[in-house]
């Protein structure tokens, strides 16, 4: 078996081995790392999982077409398939962008409610059919406006807060059936102690005292409160915290609760980042005790240019062609998830290699004992974020001691991966050979950039579905009337709104060519978490596309202020939506019109009057060729040779002067 060595030798030169500590075989570095029960076990293991939304980073999937959107959910959710992960984590929508769009929230307005907006609902209830002892994190990023009366802050009114979260946790049961195991406070943002014991005693009067608190989703600085406040320890379940570079802080430790990495990884989804991926699974733990890691993302599922493109555990952006595309990291993941539960324990062992890399080792108490090593080298396992100090990985023997109830132990399944880099020989997850273990001891020679998992367990699997199709870009030639009377999701496919929320709408006081519609519905500037635009804006199609022609039929809402605009070449989106730029045609209820360079407004290339107003529909055409615009109104030219020149290409979008009701319908995209 390459790479595995066979500790198969005489008691006598072993113990000498032992004795003298030299070199072993081919000369490597050798140690010796005893896994024993005996004294006890370490923390209990809670689980490895990932993150839909933070924002809209689920967006695509739900477009899928059968059989291939099944397909990239069992290589995320099904026990022994792929990822096979044990937490699914997801936005609470609330109206704000929220890293690469906005999530719809189930409570617009407070006299709102709909449990039906949006995808987490059923991508949670998706993960429950595939697993259903998958756990369930909800957690906000954003909230809507009425939340703060006026002010973007959530926590002056506590019980209005716990009043809308706790909607959310019963929405889900009572809709749904699906029970939630965890909620979160506010996403990398202020918490506030009082409203996090208003939650934890408002919780336990509705019954439902299972739903466990993460606080605070950032940093560790909650457990300095925890520590001197006993009621506000009382009402934490977990000490959650962001991109913690493996290291946990002392009075976390003095809190004497979970700790976890409740976001972590976000880094671009090539073997780097598999790398990234396999370091922090093991050394959360190793360096910091946390016994829960859960990726941002679950699945690159957004349009690729947006912020961080393709930081997903696997990809999935192409919709309209069925590609997608199984990247390392669900294979790194595969090597713990595969071969542990939660509720399995941690060894007590230090979890250091001598040559650089670590280990875990996890029992459930029955038997099982799955060991799982990393040795990733500094330069092939950076994630974005912290920074990683330097350190040494070298190639390196290690001998295994198994004592305790593992002592009888006579052979281990074996699972083993080989990140290539320079040689572009990578292995992902193969099944080797058992390895014999003779007298509770065994050997492995390990290289640089390597995963193993060695197991009691045999239900592994590496398991895989027919090859997509190939990849295709955006069609080039796109409509959507919207006319769909009974829609499974509440947004139009392949729409993906960066400030705003825009929802399929049945217009029931018109005459018959506009009944169903797509509506803008957020009137009210949400509690934001990055700075939104002032404007609403849902982009789609191809950010290459140079020259192409945008038609849609508008119809504002707002008298006097309100306006529309179509664009093409719009070239950002995300949590830098405010600098977005393109070539805008604006209409408004005043009867004017504009074409700007940008989504704000403020860069007038034309301007004059257009005879539109409120509370009827027209048709808006913005036709872009070479360094050249002109606009249609109701299929007439209204203004033509505006000389554009920045940027060269972009998406096509739709969307409003502010937060107000409007209505599209008809959009037709034609690029050349």
């Amino acid at each position: 078996m390459e790479g595995v060595g066979f500790a198969l030798r005489p008691v006598a030169l072993l113990c000498a081995w032992l004795l003298f500590g030299a070199t072993w075989g081919l000369g490597l570095p050798s140690a010796v790392y005893v896994l024993d029960d005996a004294a006890g076990l370490g923390r209990e293991f809670d689980g490895i999982g990932a993150i839909s939304g933070g924002g809209a980073t689920s967006r695509l999937l739900v477009n899928y077409q059968e059989p291939y959107r099944s397909q990239i959910l069992d290589y995320l959710f099904k026990p022994n398939f792929g990822a096979s992960l044990h937490i699914l984590k997801v936005e609470i929508g609330g109206d704000g962008q929220s890293t690469d769009g906005t999530e719809p929230s189930h409570m617009h307005y407070e006299n709102d409610e709909n449990y039906f907006r949006g995808y987490e609902w059923w991508l949670m209830k998706e993960a429950k059919k595939r697993n259903p002892q998958i756990k369930l994190i909800g957690l906000p990023w954003t909230f809507p406006s009425w939340i703060g009366k006026g002010e973007n802050w959530p926590y002056d009114y506590p019980h209005v807060t716990v009043y809308y979260i706790i909607s959310w946790i019963l929405g889900a049961k009572q809709y749904h059936d699906l029970d939630i195991d965890y909620i979160g406070i506010w996403n990398e943002r202020a918490f506030n102690s009082k409203y996090i014991k208003v939650l934890r005693q408002s919780l336990d009067k509705l019954g439902l005292s299972n739903v466990g608190i993460i606080a605070a989703d950032g940093d560790w600085n909650v457990s300095n409160e925890m520590v001197v406040d006993p009621y506000l320890n009382d009402a934490v379940q977990v000490v959650g915290a962001h991109y913690p570079g493996t290291k946990t802080v002392p009075n976390a430790l003095r809190t004497q609760k979970k700790l976890w990495a409740s976001e972590d990884y976000s880094t671009f989804n090539d073997e780097v980042g598999a790398g990234c991926w396999a370091r922090i699974l093991n050394q959360n733990y190793v360096n910091g005790n946390m016994t829960s890691t859960i990726a941002w993302n679950l699945v690159a599922s957004y349009y690729e240019e947006l912020p961080f493109g393709r930081c997903g555990l696997m990809t999935a952006q192409e919709p309209w062609s069925g590609h997608y595309k199984v990247e390392a990291p669900i294979w790194i993941t595969a090597h713990t998830t595969q071969f542990t539960q939660p509720g399995w324990s941690y060894l007590q062992v230090d979890g250091h290699l001598e040559g650089g890399g670590s280990f875990v080792a996890l029992t459930d108490g029955l038997g099982n004992l799955t060991i799982i090593i990393e040795t990733m080298t500094h330069d092939h396992s950076k994630c974005i974020r912290p920074p990683l100090p330097h350190f040494r990985v070298s190639p390196q023997r290690a001998t295994f001691h198994l004592r305790g109830s593992f002592y009888p132990l006579r052979t281990l399944q074996v699972w083993h991966s080989k990140l290539g880099f320079e040689s572009a020989n990578t292995s992902l997850f193969e099944q080797l050979d058992p390895v014999k273990v003779w007298r509770g001891s065994f050997s492995l020679d390990l290289d640089v950039d390597e995963v193993y998992t060695l197991t009691t367990l045999k239900t592994g699997r590496k398991c895989s579905c027919p090859e997509p199709p190939p990849p295709q870009p955006f069609p080039s030639n796109y409509k959507d009337d919207f006319n769909i009377r009974n829609p499974p999701f509440s947004e139009a496919p392949n729409f993906a709104d960066q400030t705003g929320v825009f929802e399929y709408f049945v217009n029931g006081s018109d005459p018959g060519d506009h009944v169903f519609t797509l509506r803008q519905v957020v009137i009210q500037r949400p509690i934001t978490w990055v700075s939104d635009a002032d404007q609403t804006i849902s982009i789609i199609g191809n950010f290459k596309w140079v020259n192409l022609t945008v038609t849609c039929d508008i119809y504002i809402e707002k008298p006097r202020d309100g306006g529309v605009f179509i664009a093409g070449r719009v070239d950002n989106g995300g949590i830098y939506v405010r600098r977005t730029k393109g070539v805008f045609f604006w209409v408004y209820a005043d009867g004017t019109y504009r074409v700007t360079s940008d989504l704000a407004g403020e860069e007038v290339l034309m301007k004059g009057l257009s005879g539109v107003r409120h509370n009827a529909w027209h048709t808006l055409t913005l036709n872009i060729q070479g360094t050249s615009a002109s606009g249609l109104l109701n299929g007439y030219p209204l203004w033509e040779n505006v000389t554009v020149s920045k940027p060269s290409n972009g998406w096509a979008a739709i969307g409003t002067r502010s937060f107000e009701f409007a209505q599209f319908d008809n959009f037709h995209v034609e690029a050349r």
